[in-house]
Order: structure tokens, then sequence, then C-alpha cells
């Protein structure tokens, strides 16, 4: 869970810094900045591990479009329960995540 916290941490962070460059410039320089700053970020990755020797078994997606910021990760628990969590992240709503745990999944 920390590893996807610090994710989207850092792309607030890299946002943040991009905004906050343009105001610290001269008026025309912020303006020029402004004008030419028309990327929408857009990007969708996943992965997984499922050791069965060391019963490392995780996924991970997440797609951003824009400022919204969707994805799961899952992994399977030492008591042997499944937790599933569900992200997303929006310049209105902040971060939210909804956490499931299924028990005895195998």
């Amino acid at each position: 869970m920390f590893k996807i916290i610090a994710l989207v941490a850092c792309l607030a962070v890299v946002a943040s810094a991009q905004y906050y460059g343009g105001e610290h410039g001269a008026p025309k320089a912020a303006a020029h900045h402004d004008e030419d700053y028309n990327a929408h970020p857009k990007y969708k990755f996943e992965y997984g591990v499922k050791d069965a020797h060391t019963g490392d078994h995780k996924t991970q997606w997440e797609s951003r479009d824009g400022d919204v910021v969707k994805g799961q990760y899952t992994l399977d628990e030492a008591d042997g329960t499944h937790r599933i969590v569900d992200y997303k992240a929006d310049d209105h709503n902040g971060f939210e995540a909804v956490v499931k745990t299924v028990h005895g999944h195998h």
C-alpha cells in the first residue's frame, strides 16, 4: 500500500511543481508557460507477481486520463486472505480507496 500512495503523491508533487514553477516566473514567462503547457497526461500500466515458492502473489494496474487517476492492487496476506484495493484520485474528490478482503482465497 505504501508504494501506491507514494506513486500518487509523486504525481501530485510533479503537478504542483509545474504549476508553481509558472507562478514564480516573471508575468510574461508565466503566461508563456501556460500557453505552452497543454499536455494531457495519459498512461496505463499493470504488473503481477505469482511466486509459488515464497507465496508472493500480487497484481496492480493504474491508469491516468488528465487529472483522474484510477487503479487497483491485490495481494495475498500471510493469513490466507486476499486483499483487493480499488482507488481513484481527482481534483474534486481527492484520493479515495475501497478495500475488500476475501477470506480463504488460495
